[in-house]
């Protein structure tokens, strides 16, 4: 083979191409068919059982709250997964560096699984929400290891294939965990809808320790470095913000309590002191803050960050509460109110493909949104006037909509914010975006539980308040949704009915949050999509009279050329910062390779923070740009 211009004057590690043969040292690109495969195997199970144990809960609620009589706590085995997702999964960017992909996968794997274990094995409610935490934990962390792996084994232009296909799973996992968890609780108990999931744990973690066996190439940090810059404190104040938030809505209309209860002020205190102690963490202390707070003095990424958490509040509240409709209102079995959100999430994925192909072929995201953006708000609106009499299309189709024009949202939103923010800050975009959206997937439960048992509260007393026995039977009620299809036909009829005006209640809190995402997202302007500026874009024409082979030092949006003197800083940090083997550069005369993306850098649909650098993939602490 010929040698160029560009091939260093003495090759490097000469002595160890024999290695290459190895498969732990082959990089992501050069491993087979069969290995790459393996891993897509490994990690896309995991990724399916994630997405399973966020829907798995809703329709196994009554089940669950009735053996340990407790319903009024059931609201937490959602929101205790969703908080704990929400608060590590950027946390596993920065261990897929420390630990190595293999690491940090077994991590995540190792999470979910013993999470998952405890739950079937659980005897209290309290130890079921802390197993369903621990699950979160693994669970946030599966699917950014799965988006990590697919970007370092394939590249840009067959990088989006594969996220598709990935999907696939993560909408199988969405829209079969409420029909299985229902089916499974009627046929075997809630307990083996946790049990049944550990031999597919175990193969997953398998499949990764046999396959996961490509190396990284390039100059990477040390350990220490690493750990460092996570942000630590970020998260944790994070955690302590959300989880009082969740606990304060919990004992002020779950529990009944007044404002006056130390158990109401003291997580209304906690929460809005650790709120603005996360705010401070990361404007002024964080090294690689989760929330980038140059991004928060923008107007495209905050419109954009309010539609993810008013968007995933309306999906998650009526995910959840769907089901329940069915179980309490119309008396159908666990499974068969499951089946009923299948329909939102094949639609899901349709909405998902329809919205990339409509880009990839328009190169424009704002009519999409604008035409089909307003489908939640409709199917919210028909979700409400469901009724006992209604029909089986209305029953059965009305969640269509709403699958279909959520994911379309996320979709056109997450371009939106990337087409105003340089190709450097993709990462740093993507994760503000994910931590609002993560947000208000807890909220959409946490808020929903809050109102549905305010109102059940009130409809109770106004229905059975003149019975002697109204307090014990209220409670009775409100502690076991199960117990609705047994009591006495001259009860029952008013308990449906009150559940049925709760459940209202969250569907039309579902369609003003869907509503006015719609009127956040209108002041968001079309851009072209072709148009979008490159920061690692190929060099410019030599200016006349340079020197040959020199590069100018440029900037994103600037026309000006540096001079000659700036050509080695600006080498010098991208050999820096780049996890791709660079040639060392033998003359400044020799044009540097083009920078590709980098390996390690955890940027894609799910959103997280650039790994190690500041030039490459952007850090959420650069101040330098503006939309």
């Amino acid at each position: 083979m010929a040698t160029t211009e560009r091939d260093p004057l003495i090759p490097k590690n000469r002595t160890n191409c024999s290695n290459e043969t190895e498969p732990g040292s082959l990089g992501p690109h050069d491993i087979s068919t069969s290995m790459r495969y393996g891993i897509l195997a490994g990690v896309w199970t995991a990724t399916f059982l994630s997405s399973i144990n966020m829907t798995l809960v809703p329709t196994m609620l009554p089940s669950i709250s009735s053996d340990f009589q407790k319903s009024h706590q059931a609201s937490w085995l959602g929101t205790a997964y969703l908080l704990a997702t929400c608060t590590f999964t950027p946390l596993y960017g920065r261990l897929s560096n420390v630990m190595g992909r293999k690491g940090a996968a077994l991590t995540a794997v190792s999470f979910a699984g013993l999470g998952t274990l405890a739950c079937g094995l659980s005897n209290s409610m309290e130890l079921l929400i802390f197993s369903r935490f621990i699950a979160g934990i693994g669970g946030g962390g599966v699917n950014t290891m799965a988006t990590i792996i697919v970007s370092d084994m394939y590249t840009l232009r067959t990088r989006g294939l594969a996220q598709g296909v990935a999907s696939v799973f993560n909408g199988l996992g969405l829209g079969f965990g409420g029909p299985l968890g229902g089916l499974i609780t009627d046929w075997l108990g809630w307990r083996y809808a946790f049990l049944l999931q550990l031999p597919l744990f175990c193969i997953s973690a398998t499949l990764i320790t046999i396959n996961l066996r490509y190396v990284t190439k390039g100059k990477s940090k040390s350990v220490s470095e690493v750990l460092k810059r996570i942000d630590y404190f970020g998260s944790f104040t994070l955690l302590i913000a959300v989880g009082s938030t969740l606990i304060f809505l919990s004992t002020k209309y779950n529990s009944d309590l007044p404002w006056s209860d130390p158990a109401v002020i003291t997580p209304v205190a906690l929460a809005v002191s650790f709120f603005v102690l996360f705010v401070l963490v990361e404007l002024y202390v964080a090294t690689e803050p989760v929330l980038a707070p140059f991004l928060l003095r923008q107007r495209i990424p905050v419109l954009v960050g309010i539609s993810n958490f008013l968007v995933a509040m309306c999906n998650f509240a009526i995910t959840y509460f769907f089901p329940m409709w069915f179980q309490t209102v119309m008396l159908t079995s666990a499974s068969i109110a499951g089946l009923h959100i299948l329909p939102n999430s094949i639609s899901m994925s349709a909405g998902s493909l329809f919205a990339g192909w409509m880009m990839h072929r328009t190169g424009k995201y704002k009519i999409i949104n604008l035409v089909f953006g307003i489908f939640p708000f409709i199917a919210s609106v028909l979700i409400a006037q469901i009724h006992e009499n209604s029909g089986w299309i209305q029953s059965w189709f009305s969640i269509i909509p709403l699958g279909f024009g959520n994911a379309l949202v996320f979709q056109t939103m997450l371009i939106a914010l990337l087409a105003h923010l340089p190709e450097s800050h993709m990462a740093v975009g993507t994760g503000f975006g994910q931590l609002f959206r993560g947000i208000g997937q807890v909220g959409g439960v946490a808020v929903s539980s809050a109102i549905f048992q305010s109102f059940l509260g009130k409809e109770l007393w106004r229905h059975l308040g003149d019975r002697p026995d109204a307090p014990e039977l209220i409670k009775q009620i409100r502690q076991n949704a199960r117990l609705v299809a047994t009591l006495p036909k001259d009860i029952q009829r008013p308990v449906r009915d009150s559940y049925a005006a709760s459940l209202k209640a969250v569907f039309y809190f579902s369609a003003a949050s869907t509503l006015l995402a719609y009127i956040v997202r209108l002041p968001i302007p079309e851009k072209d999509l072709d148009s979008r500026p490159r920061s690692n874009s190929l060099p410019p024409p030599l200016p006349q009279g340079g020197i040959p082979g020199a590069v100018a030092n440029t900037q994103v949006g600037s026309e000006s050329q540096g001079s000659s003197a700036s050509i080695t800083p600006a080498i010098s940090d991208i050999e820096e910062d780049s996890d791709e083997v660079q040639d060392e550069v033998p003359s400044p005369r020799v044009l540097p390779r083009p920078i590709k993306r980098r390996l390690s850098t955890y940027e894609s649909i799910e959103g997280g923070m650039d790994l190690e650098s500041r030039r490459i993939g952007g850090s959420a602490r650069d101040t330098g740009v503006s939309v």
